[in-house]
């Protein structure tokens, strides 16, 4: 007889999953694509951009103010600062692999990251400012003047600091995360528990709504699907209307944008409400919630560590 014949069917697939492999892996989930070519000039003014000050009406904050790369490309506050020094009503999403996402904002509001920025700069809580106001002050900055015009043949616009926003937004993706590495078939790079907790993170169904290349980023899913959430957590704001603020949809309300859990274990706090402090909390409340499930502590603690075989790099570092 075999010595795997009395083994559950269960532990021989796993076993097979569990063994090293030189080819890409035929898994659900997929490792992210290379970054893709731009134009060198517009990323580079996309960057600085993205870390200019004067985009806010009162040269208080920038994109790079909320949006922290060595920390995963979101804040690690509840709710971010905006220009008036107040905190903002909705906790920041990562702008790491942004731009995999189907939709931008946690209700999904803007289709593309072009109009993400041309919200945000717009916007009464976070830039204060507007876009004209904009053109005009960096229009008179002349390296801005020289290297616009060496980009867009019609220099500083409104139109082209979004696109330059944008095209550098593009190239920030966190690639070669270990799991990663695993999808790409360096098996060995996980160690067993890693890969139980993969295993767990299929069963449970987490995979439901958290798939695609980004592992989430790619639906609408209501917050709360076997349980109220927000009646548990209490005091509700406007912010937890979700994607009901956009569509007036009664089907929408609670609605939120799945968020991609790359990077998750470094951008805690987590939910459009930073309400959960640690991942273990997050997976809490995910469980809950979501599933309407009981896990035992030992899947919990698995499906954690796979977690954390998330986070990528950026600039050539682990985050």
């Amino acid at each position: 007889m075999s010595p795997h014949a009395t083994l559950p069917l269960f532990a021989l697939l796993l076993g097979i999953c569990l063994t090293a492999s030189a080819e890409p892996l035929n898994e659900p989930l997929k490792p992210l694509p290379p970054v893709p070519h731009q134009d060198p000039r517009r990323v580079e003014l996309g960057r600085q951009l993205f870390n200019d000050t004067r985009l806010s009406v009162n040269n208080r904050v920038s994109c790079a103010s909320c949006h922290l790369l060595e920390k995963g490309g979101a804040d690690d506050k509840r709710f971010s600062i905006g220009f008036d020094g107040k905190p903002l009503t909705i906790n920041t999403p990562s702008v790491l692999n942004a731009s995999l996402n189907f939709r931008q904002f946690w209700n999904g509001r803007a289709n593309t990251l072009e109009s993400q920025s041309h919200e945000v700069v717009q916007s009464p809580n976070e830039m204060g400012s507007n876009w004209p106001h904009v053109v005009q002050t960096l229009s008179a900055d002349p390296t801005y003047h020289t290297t616009f015009a060496a980009a867009y043949p019609d220099g500083v616009t409104a139109a082209n600091m979004q696109n330059a926003l944008a095209t550098y937004e593009r190239t920030l993706l966190s690639r070669n995360s270990r799991f990663d590495q695993y999808l790409l078939g360096d098996t060995d790079i996980l160690t067993r528990d890693e890969k139980y907790g993969y295993q767990r993170f299929k069963e449970y169904g987490c995979i439901a709504c958290h798939q695609g290349v980004n592992i989430g980023g790619n639906m609408f899913q209501k917050f709360g699907v076997m349980g109220d959430y927000f009646q548990a957590r209490g005091n509700p704001t406007e912010s937890d209307l979700g994607r009901y603020l956009v569509t007036r949809d009664e089907e929408d309300r609670n609605v939120f944008k799945v968020p991609s859990l790359r990077n998750v274990a470094v951008t805690a706090p987590y939910f459009h409400d930073g309400s959960a402090r640690t991942l273990e909390d997050a997976v809490d409340v995910m469980f809950k919630y979501q599933l309407g499930r009981i896990p035992s502590e030992k899947d919990k603690a698995l499906i954690t560590q796979f977690l954390k075989t998330l986070t990528g790099e950026w600039a050539g570092k682990p985050l």
